[in-house]
Formats: C-alpha cells, structure tokens, sequence
C-alpha cells in the first residue's frame, strides 16, 4: 500500500506534467499564431486563355481528324474517356449529371439533349457534332466555345482525341461510318493546285 508521502509525489508529477505541457502549448500558440482567412478556402484563379499556351498558329499543323480516326483505337479511347465519367454517363437512357449524357454523340445537334440546361454559349453555337466538330472542341472546350460552362482543360494529343471519338462513335444503336482520309483528299489537292 502507498503512504501519503508516494502518492503526493505521484500526483504532483502528474500535475507538474500537465502544468508543463499547458505553458508549452500557450507558449506555442503565442509563437506560431495562425492567421485566418475571411473567407475560409483557398482562392484559386484560372485565367480563360493563359499567356503561356502558344497561340494556335504557333502551334505545328496537326493531321486531318480522318487519318488519326484511320488508327484510332476504341479501347484506348474508352481507357481515355474514363475522366469524363465524372460528368457525364455514357449508356443507352443514361442520366443527364453535370453535362448531358454522351449516348449518340456523335453526330447529334448541339445542344439538343432534352432536360438538360446548356450554356448559352453552347446553344448559340448549334450545328451538328461532327468528327471534326468534337475534334475541335476536345481540344480545348472553352477556346472553342467562349463561354462554355464545361470546366475541362481538353485533351492536348491528337491521337488521343481521335481514339476518345472514335469510342464515343460506337456509343449508338447506328454507328456512323468512320470518314476516310481519301474523302478529303481530293479537295485538298485541288486547293494547292489552284492556290
């Protein structure tokens, strides 16, 4: 059994413990004085068309969206798709999430998924999405459509572009026919022989 003495000394290390370790944490708190926000969160600023991209003419031609659709891969491009799962459903009837669902893509109107709330910028762009209308909006959705209120950055590589696309082409009950590079050749060449 402890005497009176022991259990004193006991309790008293314990309060000096905790006496101590208080001072150190005032101590700290006077040293290390965190300073708060207003606004709790952190202010992030994305500006619409950073200096740092070059500008497009800048930038090396790319090849014509039907010669990278000739080696585009649909299993690459669902691997490659897989980010846009977070805003969009990809199934027959699939839910509008935050953008429309991406069923028939290809080849549907602009803006043109009933119920969804599109920007305005995307309804005034109309048309229909073609290969090389998705292949310019991949790219780079807001330089494309000033305005748009789809927040991705785009997909850089063309190739990447083309197996996302070719992916989403089979995304239908009738899937369009991929373009051949030799459809567009003809008037290629006709422009350099007249230019």
């Amino acid at each position: 059994m402890l005497d009176s003495f022991e259990l004193n000394k006991i309790l008293g290390a314990t309060l000096g413990t905790f006496l101590g370790l208080h001072a150190v944490h005032l101590a700290a708190e006077a040293i290390f004085a965190p300073v708060m926000p207003a606004k709790p969160g952190f202010d992030i600023k994305v500006p619409e068309n950073p200096a740092t991209q070059p500008s497009p003419e800048a930038r090396p031609a790319e090849p014509p969206i039907e010669q990278l659709l000739a080696n585009a891969s649909v299993e690459r491009g669902e691997m490659s798709a897989g980010v846009c799962k977070s805003c969009h459903s990809f199934e027959k009837g699939g839910p509008n999430l935050v953008g429309p669902h991406l069923w028939g893509v290809v080849g549907r109107p602009v803006a043109s998924v009933p119920g969804f709330n599109y920007s305005p910028a995307i309804k005034a762009k109309g048309g229909t999405w073609t290969f090389d209308e998705l292949n310019k909006f991949l790219a780079n959705p807001r330089g494309y459509v000033p305005g748009t209120l789809m927040t991705f950055s785009g997909i850089e590589r063309p190739q990447q572009r083309a197996d996302v696309i070719d992916y989403l082409r089979t995304l239908s009950d009738n899937p369009l026919p991929l373009p051949s590079a030799a459809e567009t050749a003809p008037a290629t060449t006709g422009a350099r022989q007249g230019g």
